[in-house]
């Protein structure tokens, strides 16, 4: 894998390194060993996928908080998605800070998002497919999210047209105070 650093301290983009021959190719996607030697969180308790029927489908912005806090791997293994974090570490030097990284079942690339990271993304294709390898079960008691649209983080998403569920609709804004 080629592990590549973004402007946000622990948030990586990972490319598979194809081993080609005549009958296409083979690739890893995911090693405990080479995750732990990037300090990457190498945990694998979960595996989830999300289909998403149109396009403009908005899911996001999602974390959970400790002790549940968790990192993922993030890969579209159909269709393509704009994939954004959002850092709330309040102790960095990114804070509320934001990234989009276009993920694709072409480019075949892979967004590690750390904890502390609020996770979301928008289809840019119909039936697009997301695979989550996520370091923690689900823990409903802990999750929280941020607003896709609130002010505080500007997040310049894609398109207009745009499909959100109630839920994701509902959070509230990231408050100075919570800063």
């Amino acid at each position: 894998m080629i592990v590549t650093k973004t402007m946000l301290n622990g948030v990586h983009i990972l490319e598979i390194e194809r081993l080609n021959d005549e009958r296409g190719f083979f690739a890893r996607t995911w090693c405990k060993q080479e995750f732990a030697n990037y300090g990457l969180n190498s945990n694998l308790a979960q595996c989830s996928i999300s289909f998403n029927h149109k396009r403009g489908t908005l899911r996001g912005m999602h974390y959970q908080i400790a002790p549940y806090g968790e990192s993922k791997l993030v890969r579209c293994t159909a269709g393509a998605i704009y994939d954004v974090v959002i850092d709330l570490r309040r102790d960095s030097a990114t804070f509320c800070k934001w990234l989009a990284v276009e993920l694709s079942a072409e480019n075949r690339c892979m967004l590690y998002v750390p904890e502390d990271f609020a996770h979301g993304f928008q289809t840019l294709k119909d039936n697009t497919e997301v695979l989550y390898q996520i370091s923690v079960p689900h823990a409903p008691a802990y999750a929280q999210g941020v607003r896709w649209d609130d002010p505080a983080f500007d997040i310049r998403w894609p398109t207009a047209d745009r499909v959100v569920s109630t839920k994701d609709a509902s959070y509230p804004n990231f408050t100075t105070s919570e800063k």
